[in-house]
C-alpha cells in the first residue's frame, strides 16, 4: 500500500474517532416534550437537563442516519465512490417505495378497487369507505382493463398492447394541460404585458397626477417583450433598425436568462446553507444559533 493509498483511510478512522468523541458529549442526540394538546415535539437539551424533556431514540437514530448520508452524496464533490452509489440507490429506491405505498392507498384502492368492490374494501382495508356502489360503477372496469394492458409492457410478447393505454394518457393529458397552459403561459403573458406607457392616476383633489418611475417601468417591461419577439421574427433579415431591435432583444433575453439562472442558484445555495446549518447545528453540536444548548458546555 503506498502513501496515496493509506491517506484516505487515515483521514476516515481520524474522522471515525472524532465523531465517537462528538457523541460521547451529546451531538446529534434529540430530546422530546409532550405539548398541551398531546403531541411529542422536539426538545432543546436544556430542556433535558432541566427534566422537562426526554430522550428520542428514534429521532436520534434518524438525526445520524440523514447525517451520514449527506456526506455520501457530498462526497460526490470527490469523484464517484461506493458511499455516493448505495446513498444514491437507497434514496431512489425508499423514494419509489413511498411514492408507490402512497399511491396505492390514496387512489388505487379508494378511487378504483374501492368502486368496483367497495364492501370487500371496506371490510378489510378501508372501513371508512362506503360499501354502497355508485351509479356506473361498471365504467371503472375501464381503467382496470388499461391499467392492466399498461403493465402488458413487461411481458416478453404483446408489448404492442400498451401503447393504447399509453396512448390514452399522453392525449388525455395533453389535452387537458393545454387548457391550463393557454391560460397561465400564454394568456396570462400577453395581458401582463398591456400596460400604459403614461401612468396618470387621480390625487386626493381627482387631478391627473402623472408617475414617471411606473412610467418607465411599464415601457421598459413592453419595449422588452416587442424586442424579443423580433428577435425570433426569421421572415425579415435583421438589418436596419430591425438588427438594432433584434439585438436589444438579445439584451433582453440574457438578462432574464440571467435572472431566472441567478434564482436558480441562490435557491440551490440556500438549500447547501441548509445541510451545512444541520450537519453543524443539529448533528455535530458545532454552532448554537438557536440557544438550545446555552450553559451545557
Amino acid at each position: 500500500m503506498n502513501g496515496s493509498s493509506k491517506f484516505w483511510p487515515i483521514v476516515g478512522l481520524l474522522f471515525a474517532g472524532w465523531l465517537l468523541y462528538r457523541a460521547t458529549l451529546g451531538a446529534g442526540t434529540v430530546y422530546v416534550a409532550e405539548a398541551p394538546n398531546g403531541v411529542w415535539m422536539r426538545a432543546a437539551p436544556v430542556d433535558f437537563v432541566a427534566g422537562a424533556a426526554e430522550f428520542s431514540p428514534g429521532r436520534t437514530i434518524g438525526v445520524w442516519v440523514a447525517a451520514l448520508f449527506t456526506l455520501c452524496i457530498m462526497s460526490y464533490l470527490y469523484r464517484d465512490n461506493p458511499f455516493y452509489r448505495f446513498a444514491e440507490a437507497v434514496i431512489v429506491g425508499v423514494s419509489a417505495a413511498y411514492y408507490m405505498v402512497v399511491a396505492l392507498w390514496t387512489t388505487l384502492i379508494p378511487n378504483l378497487i374501492g368502486k368496483l368492490w367497495p364492501g370487500i374494501v371496506q371490510a378489510t382495508a378501508m372501513p371508512g369507505l362506503s360499501s354502497e356502489r355508485e351509479d356506473f360503477w361498471w365504467l371503472y372496469f375501464v381503467p382496470l382493463v388499461m391499467g392492466a394492458m399498461l403493465i402488458w409492457r413487461l411481458s416478453p410478447k404483446g408489448a404492442w398492447i400498451a401503447r393504447w393505454p399509453l396512448a390514452f394518457i399522453v392525449g388525455t393529458t395533453a389535452g387537458v394541460r393545454l387548457i391550463g397552459y393557454i391560460e397561465a403561459d400564454f394568456l396570462s403573458q400577453i395581458r401582463a404585458t398591456l400596460l400604459p406607457l403614461v401612468v396618470m392616476t387621480p390625487d386626493a383633489s381627482g387631478q391627473p397626477v402623472f408617475h414617471l418611475g411606473d412610467s418607465i417601468r411599464n415601457a421598459l417591461i413592453v419595449g422588452g417583450v416587442l424586442s424579443a419577439l423580433v428577435y425570433f421574427l426569421f421572415s425579415v433579415e435583421h438589418k436596419g433598425p430591425i438588427g438594432r431591435i433584434a439585438r436589444a432583444g438579445t439584451w433582453t433575453l440574457m438578462i432574464c436568462f440571467g435572472a431566472a439562472f441567478g434564482y436558480t442558484v441562490m435557491g440551490r445555495i440556500a438549500l447547501l446553507a441548509i445541510r451545512f446549518e444541520f450537519l453543524f447545528d443539529d448533528w455535530l453540536w458545532l454552532i448554537d444559533p438557536l440557544g438550545r444548548r446555552t450553559g451545557l458546555f
